[in-house]
């Protein structure tokens, strides 16, 4: 087996085990920024973000509060609502503008309670990597609501552009270090 196969067949392991916790499996404990942001570095470094990059930190955090995409915490505690805002954001901020995620998230509210709609995102974008990085159907049928078109299109726009990176973007730049 290549180099090139080895660091995919990594990859897709890494991808296969994929997982966002569910409302139900976040803290039921309010915790501290430094905490937040130690927990989603957890769960989201191994997929998305690098030391030049990281994933999530307490400025942004601050900014998103300051900008109202997030509720501020309270007490400089942190919900599991914050946490699962956070865990939309940073995957979200990979593909599109907070702005627009922003709109997306308060969308998503009007339509649907914060534990089902959060729970959904969760599902659909563990369904949708698992079908991209293994060349099965992600289907966007046309008899769901727009809703969850919405969600699934979303989803898989971040799917792809992890795809992307895992294979062809990550092949090449190990090329260009090996010359």
């Amino acid at each position: 087996m290549s180099k090139k196969e080895d660091f995919k067949n990594i990859k897709m392991k890494k991808i296969d085990n994929f997982h966002i916790p569910r409302w139900q499996e976040l803290p039921t404990l309010d915790i501290y920024l430094d905490q937040l942001v130690t927990y989603l570095e957890k769960y989201l470094s191994p997929y998305i973000g690098s030391e030049e990059s990281p994933v999530i930190t307490k400025t942004m955090i601050n900014n998103y509060v300051k900008q109202q995409v997030i509720p501020a915490p309270i007490k400089k505690k942190y919900r599991k609502d914050h946490i699962a805002y956070l865990f939309v954001i940073c995957i979200l901020k990979q593909v599109y503008s907070i702005n627009d995620i922003s709109k997306l998230i308060s969308y998503a509210g009007e339509t649907t309670k914060l534990v089902l709609a959060y729970n959904q995102f969760c599902s659909e974008l563990e369904n949708s990597l698992f079908a991209v990085f293994n060349n099965k159907n992600y289907e966007i049928s046309s008899d769901i609501s727009i809703e969850h078109k919405l969600l699934k299109s979303v989803v898989l726009s971040f799917a792809h552009k992890l795809y992307v990176e895992n294979t062809f973007l990550a092949e090449n730049k190990n090329d260009v270090k090996s010359k």
